[in-house]
């Protein structure tokens, strides 16, 4: 989607046999630079506004001919704010949106049909929770803060022990809303048995009611990573199985035209001030 600014900043729609989910951005670009994520590539532009936010979900909704809503079911059911950005970096136009969303006068959308995903910014998860009681999904990746940070830089910030409370501590969370883990299946990283028995301890230990999410790497122009082999992630998935904990393994889709998760880029590059007064100046004239 291209704003009124010009820059742009994708969502996509992802169809399935009982429900369609759109994955929405909030950023143009993102700060985090974790290493396996084409977005990361990508310094902010900027944060979206609400109305850009809701805009991408209305743009959907109206290339699936769902507007007005239509008795019989919504071809768009979910939201995931999974796209672009880090959605907790801008949470008072995200709570905006997802309010607007949620609301019987907006979309009309049950929270239960919403999940954000963050990387881990601590101190917004319980507000998070409070204020909006949307489902959570936290890309977690790694099982030690060594690796962790090597991936994800925001880890040095806020390392493991730190989010695992503040993922037990999620408002709202149950065994019947279990907080959803994403773990992206990098070849040689973080993908050993050893990796998995480690993920099954800290979950029991932090006593949290999750799931895992085991994401094949999807590959972008420039990344470093390899895919897990499938024999690897099938015996990851395997032995957090064997402990009670859900890990199914999200088959890839969209790989083929880059909107596979973590593989999200626009063009748009920051513009220093002058030529931000400048293209304003010509939009005006």
């Amino acid at each position: 989607m291209r704003f009124a600014d010009g820059n742009q900043a994708e969502a996509v729609f992802i169809p399935e046999e009982d429900r369609g989910t759109l994955c929405v951005s909030s950023q143009v670009g993102c700060t985090l630079t974790c290493k396996f994520c084409h977005t990361g590539t990508q310094r902010l532009v900027r944060n979206l506004t609400a109305g850009e936010i809701i805009g991408q979900i209305m743009i959907a909704r109206d290339s699936l001919g769902e507007w007005p809503s239509p008795p019989d079911g919504r071809l768009l059911s979910n939201i995931v704010m999974m796209g672009m950005g880090e959605p907790l970096y801008n949470f008072d136009n995200v709570k905006k949106a997802l309010k607007t969303v949620m609301d019987a006068e907006g979309i009309s959308l049950s929270k239960r049909r919403i999940t954000l995903s963050t990387s881990g910014v601590v101190p917004l998860m319980e507000r998070c929770g409070e204020e909006l009681g949307v489902n959570l999904a936290v890309s977690l990746h790694a099982v030690r803060d060594d690796i962790r940070t090597a991936i994800m830089p925001i880890n040095n910030k806020y390392p493991l022990a730190e989010l695992l409370t503040a993922c037990r501590n999620y408002p709202g969370a149950t065994n019947a809303r279990r907080i959803t883990f994403e773990y992206v299946m990098l070849k040689g990283v973080n993908d050993s048995l050893d990796d998995a028995r480690e993920l099954v301890r800290l979950l029991k230990a932090y006593d949290i009611p999750a799931k895992v999410n085991l994401i094949p790497f999807n590959k972008w122009p420039g990344a470093i990573y390899e895919c897990s082999d499938w024999d690897d992630i099938r015996a990851f998935s395997d032995t957090v199985f064997a402990a009670g904990i859900s890990a199914p393994i999200r088959m890839p889709r969209g790989r083929d035209i880059m909107a596979a998760c973590g593989q999200l880029k626009s063009a748009s590059e920051k513009m220093r001030k002058s030529e931000r007064l400048a293209q304003q100046a010509g939009a005006a004239g």
